[in-house]
């Protein structure tokens, strides 16, 4: 079994009335609670991706659901691994709003070593089990700010990705792939923006 991902918005001002160290927590409990929490049996799907809770934990956060990767963090890090083979044949400032973007949702660099994690959504303690990604409202919005300036420059990428990322049989194999995988994290920070809410993302 591969690493799997779970991608939320949380309202931060509900989740920041406890300490740092305590969020985590409370927002799991949110997500387990029998009545309103995300396992109810009638939680609706609404909007496209977008899975909330019923009851109070609805008005808390919600889920993003990517199409066709089934939770699994696989597609992400292979989005990573094909902007590696590519973006130096990608002109700045096109390139740096890209690795802008990807280093702040989930990939660690060219070096490996970049972690999207912010320490003042759940402290700068010893690491949360499960926790892959976390942004606080304000990083949440520059995030937003690099995707709307980067958004309409990704179909030119597509030659590069075709003759220097494309692998037809492999996660992200193909361009179509890639630029939905990151309209689709989009469409996560834009609506995290707006609410000014945090992002979080987890492997349960």
């Amino acid at each position: 079994m591969g690493l799997d991902i779970t991608v939320l918005i949380a309202d931060w001002s509900w989740l920041s009335e406890v300490p740092a160290g305590q969020r985590l927590e409370r927002l799991r409990d949110a997500w387990y609670d029998d009545g309103t929490g995300l396992w109810d049996a009638d939680a609706p799907l609404v909007d496209a991706g977008w899975v909330r809770p019923r009851g109070v934990a609805g008005e808390r956060f919600a889920v993003y659901e990517f199409a066709r990767t089934c939770g699994s963090f696989k597609p992400h890090f292979w989005a990573g691994h094909r902007w590696e083979a590519f973006r130096d044949q990608v002109g700045e400032p096109v390139r740096a709003g890209v690795d802008a973007l990807l280093l702040g949702l989930f990939w660690p660099g060219p070096d490996g070593l970049s972690e999207p994690t912010d320490p003042e959504v759940f402290g700068d303690g010893p690491s949360h089990r499960g926790l892959l990604l976390s942004r606080s409202p304000d990083g949440v919005r520059e995030l937003a700010a690099i995707w709307e300036r980067t958004r309409p420059a990704l179909a030119g990428l597509e030659g590069a990705f075709t003759a220097h990322a494309a692998e037809p049989d492999g996660w992200i194999g193909d361009f179509g792939a890639f630029r939905d995988l990151l309209e689709g994290w989009g469409t996560v920070v834009t609506e995290a923006a707006a609410r000014s809410w945090a992002l979080v993302g987890l492997s349960e």
